[in-house]
């Protein structure tokens, strides 16, 4: 199963979250995209339940030697999230880190300020709390937002994509209050291999999808 694009791919998980919604299960939607890529499947989601459509930036940390092996991920201003096990592994210890963690807080910041433009954060106390992405490899960026949301106190919190690796979705199960991912590939190797048009969105489309004029 692939998906044509995101926005293909947030109509059809907005279906499912629909029949949620129709069941009761998702009272006071608000929808948190994680952006870049989130924020095409969560625009769609969004406007099919009807829900106010926000972002929640998410940084992940990369191995010093090599950025794409995630080793963490942060939310906000808030303690990394570590993964202690891919440490070990690669026999790093955390003031390893403090250069890529410092580097990755610079640009969670400059995505916030570009991407509110003044706004405020949204108040997540009561309302049930979408945190949406565009697909979930090993789950840590996925991870460290529901944390983040969780201290916020919404009254549900539920974590949506449409497609996610068998481990990761048992993962977030964990810290999310529901898990909706359509399809869980056994053989899943990354993302993008599940859809047909994976093009890198940019701040632009982020800030066409939020309404937000610079």
């Amino acid at each position: 199963m692939r998906f044509r694009d995101r926005r293909q791919a947030g109509r059809e998980l907005a279906e499912k979250l629909r029949a949620r919604q129709h069941e009761g299960a998702l009272p006071r939607p608000l929808v948190l995209a994680l952006p870049r890529g989130g924020v095409a499947v969560a625009s769609e989601v969004a406007a099919a339940l009807d829900a106010p459509l926000d972002v929640l930036v998410v940084r992940k940390i990369g191995a010093p030697f090599q950025e794409e092996y995630g080793v963490g991920a942060m939310a906000g201003d808030e303690v990394p999230l570590l993964d202690e096990d891919a440490l070990r592994h690669l026999g790093l210890g955390v003031a390893a880190l403090a250069p890529v963690i410092e580097r990755e807080r610079q640009e969670l910041r400059r995505r916030e300020r570009l991407y509110r433009q003044g706004r405020p954060a949204p108040d997540l106390r009561g309302r049930t709390v979408i945190v949406v992405d565009d697909g979930l490899a090993t789950g840590s960026t996925a991870r460290a937002a529901l944390r983040s949301v969780r201290r916020q106190e919404p009254a549900r919190l539920v974590l949506a994509a449409p497609v996610c690796s068998p481990e990761a979705a048992e993962l977030m199960r964990a810290e999310a209050d529901e898990v909706i991912c359509l399809h869980q590939p056994a053989a899943f190797m990354a993302v993008g291999l599940w859809y047909e048009n994976f093009d890198q969105l940019t701040d632009q489309d982020v800030l066409e999808a939020l309404h937000v004029q610079l």
